[in-house]
């Protein structure tokens, strides 16, 4: 079932999640054991990342360097497959441009029409760890509204190779990224907006945000996109604070503030089980009013760690 169907039949606020695959050598019963405790809420839909090749330099008998490349969390589409056939639930693949030909993205979306997922986000993605600008595939989408015209066209049965015969259609529901505190990249939040009314243009069903912690951040995105014309579904992205590392690398990876009354309150902690706690608190009462407001859907960023989104959902839903 599509997101946006999610929405248009609910009653009431929904809750989603999102997971990481596991790291290379692990086993699907990572994820298990990850997503059981969150499954008695009934996720709509359970978003799955994607995560693009790195390098590390090896050292050559002759003293040179060679890059070589590795993926640490392979396994997007194969989880996505094995959650639906387990827990019967909606999984939402994220689909990137970096490291993918169009060839391959084709490749990927005839995979998961293959497999009944009907669900993308479609995501330019990061650019390759200790490279300081995103660099595209020669052949590749060089940005989100161009991965995401792909994937319009293949629902409209339109392939690369033009002489394909009667092509199939495809059926996808397609999500993008919003930033409430602006994409680190845009100038100023007007061009921030301005691009993502392009996306919307270009097909986007609905919007996930990045992770925020000030409720007002949310809202006033919110109004900024309806002044805009932009009226899809913005689902508000939410994850809680688990330890004391994550006041600086957050603001430092995400390009997010930190309220300075959450700022206080870690700081006061004396271990990182009072941070957890403290965090969890904070995420309860962001998700409480949310909801009070009526949002869509209030979608986890679970990192892998179920406890800590149950003792959150269990409060709210």
């Amino acid at each position: 079932m599509k997101v946006i169907d999610h929405i248009k039949q609910a009653k009431d606020t929904l809750f989603s999640i999102e997971i990481l695959p596991p790291l290379k050598g692990k086993d699907i019963n990572s994820i298990f054991n990850g997503i059981e405790p969150l499954m008695e809420f009934k996720p709509a839909f359970v978003d799955v990342t994607y995560h693009r090749e790195e390098f590390v330099l090896r050292k050559r008998k002759d003293g040179g360097f060679d890059r070589v490349y590795t993926k640490k969390r392979p396994g997007t589409v194969a989880i996505c497959a094995a959650l639906m056939n387990k827990y019967h639930v909606d999984t939402v693949p994220h689909l990137i441009c970096g490291g993918f030909s169009k060839e391959e993205t084709e490749i990927a979306l005839i995979d998961l029409n293959f497999l009944g997922i009907d669900n993308v986000l479609a995501l330019r993605g990061d650019n390759i760890k200790n490279e300081s600008n995103f660099v595209p595939e020669p052949d590749g989408n060089k940005d989100s509204i161009e991965l995401l015209q792909q994937v319009v066209r293949m629902n409209q049965g339109i392939y690369l190779d033009e002489e394909l015969e009667n092509p199939a259609t495809t059926n996808f529901c397609i999500g993008v990224s919003g930033y409430p505190e602006k994409h680190f990249e845009a100038p100023n939040m007007a061009k921030d907006i301005e691009w993502l009314k392009k996306k919307v243009a270009a097909g986007a069903e609905y919007i996930v945000t990045q992770m925020f912690f000030n409720n007002q951040k949310y809202f006033e995105f919110v109004e900024t996109c309806k002044k805009n014309g932009i009226t899809i579904p913005i689902i508000p992205g939410i994850k809680p604070l688990t330890n004391k590392k994550q006041l600086t690398i957050l603001p430092k990876v995400f390009h997010i503030d930190l309220p300075e009354d959450l700022v206080n309150e870690v700081e006061k902690c004396k271990d990182e089980k009072a941070v957890k706690q403290v965090g969890i608190e904070w995420a309860i009462q962001q998700s409480l009013e949310l909801k009070n407001a009526k949002v869509p859907v209030l979608h986890y960023y679970t990192m892998g760690f179920g406890e800590t989104t149950k003792a959150i959902a269990s409060k709210v839903f």
